[in-house]
């Protein structure tokens, strides 16, 4: 317990209030998460629509892969301490199959065809990360 004193009175607050550094965590992986599926959702009409403009996609993999190596580093880490404190393992069933996809999705050929199953094994992915962060969100919410 930690006690504060405010005009004379002891307040006692307790060290369950979430971790605003969690929380704050879990938020940017939510949202970076819902970045990547739109974006990998929207990348097939993309590189459609490049050429038209007179424009190129070259750079785009190692983009992708340094974002996915960051999404597993983010969620794992959030969802680990998470884990503290809500002792809940349903993120966790949400994050490893979205970090499957995403992984199959950035490391294996289906990266190079940027076809339709790779734009929907990647917006599944993100989507399930996205899911799995939110939840993190709530259970800890709920856990404090």
């Amino acid at each position: 317990m930690l006690y504060c004193f405010n005009s004379g009175a002891a307040i006692v607050k307790s060290m369950s209030e979430p971790n605003t550094a969690l929380r704050k965590a879990d938020r940017v992986g939510l949202a970076a998460s819902l970045l990547c599926a739109v974006h990998c959702a929207l990348l097939p009409l993309a590189i459609a629509l490049l050429p038209t403009l007179g424009l190129g996609a070259g750079g785009w993999v190692d983009l992708d892969q340094a974002f996915v190596v960051f999404a597993t580093l983010l969620g794992g880490t959030t969802l680990a301490l998470g884990y503290r404190r809500h002792r809940a393992y349903r993120a966790w069933a949400l994050l490893v199959p979205g970090l499957i996809l995403v992984w199959i999705g950035s490391f294996t050929s289906l990266h190079d065809s940027h076809g339709v199953v790779h734009a929907t094994v990647m917006t599944a992915g993100g989507l399930a990360l996205a899911g799995a962060h939110l939840l993190n969100l709530r259970l800890s919410h709920r856990a404090s």
